[in-house]
């Protein structure tokens, strides 16, 4: 009973990687940089944001953001200074602008182009074929091999 207790008190409190030494003095600052990293993507960890990771990659880019806002970067700001070093790789939610435009479209576009061939191709199975017409010779050839 006690380790189904722990375990479930383990599983309800969220889970940060952020040391103490990373926490900065000022509670909005921090606050904005515990958003903000939440939407970064930890690069060795693949889908885990750097709040989570635990990775000295993740460390080092969560004091790089905590630097960016004490230094008095606004949010986007400091996002596009990550971006810019790292690539949008780094986020999380990749804005559908540009090159990701074409990645965003093309999943929904193959699947239309999919079913259009499908579709196709199930009307031209199921249509009977015609018998060929066949010329005035090859009629009369043919008559005169079904004859009796």
């Amino acid at each position: 009973m006690k380790r189904l207790i722990l375990m479930l008190c383990l599983l309800a409190a969220p889970v940060f990687a952020v040391q103490p030494d990373e926490i900065l003095d000022d509670p909005v600052l921090e606050q904005r940089a515990r958003e903000l990293s939440r939407g970064l993507r930890c690069l060795v960890c693949r889908n885990e944001s750097i709040d989570e990771s635990h990775a000295e990659l993740a460390r080092d880019l969560r004091l790089l953001l905590r630097e960016r806002l004490v230094a008095g970067d606004s949010d986007e700001q400091a996002i596009a200074f990550i971006v810019a070093r790292y690539g949008e790789y780094v986020l999380l939610k990749p804005t559908s602008s540009g090159a990701n435009l074409l990645l965003w479209i093309a999943g929904p576009g193959m699947l239309v182009i999919a079913l259009g061939i499908g579709l196709i191709y199930v009307r031209r199975r199921g249509r009977p074929a015609g018998p060929d017409e066949l010329s005035g010779d090859e009629q009369a050839r043919l008559d005169e091999i079904l004859k009796p």
